[in-house]
């Protein structure tokens, strides 16, 4: 048995146990609405990050850069929890990624 933990910026939290699928299909399993755009691991929509644990991605994230990956960010729509874990999720999440260009 395992746990996935989600958590959100706003202190929303939710446990999905023994998650099937990836992060993504868990969550709507659930009844949990994340943000996603591709459900191909291109676009970068359901950008996640883990914060426990450990995640595998079923195939190459291309929408995200190695050193987004080196600092534990996911695409939740290709992502499948291996065992217990914890992911901050929702589209603030994107946001760390992008450099803003008026500051």
């Amino acid at each position: 048995m395992s746990t996935l933990r989600l958590a959100w910026r706003d202190g929303r939290t939710a446990a999905v146990e023994d998650p099937e699928g990836t992060v993504l299909d868990a969550a709507e399993a659930a009844g949990l609405a994340l943000p996603f755009g591709c459900r191909t691991g291109a676009c970068g929509t359901c950008t996640g990050r883990v914060l426990a644990g450990e995640v595998s991605h079923d195939r190459r994230p291309r929408a995200l850069k190695r050193r987004h990956l080196d600092d534990g960010y996911v695409l939740l729509c290709i992502a499948t929890p291996d065992g217990d874990c914890a992911v901050e999720v929702g589209a603030e999440v994107k946001r760390d990624l992008l450099a803003n260009p008026f500051r």
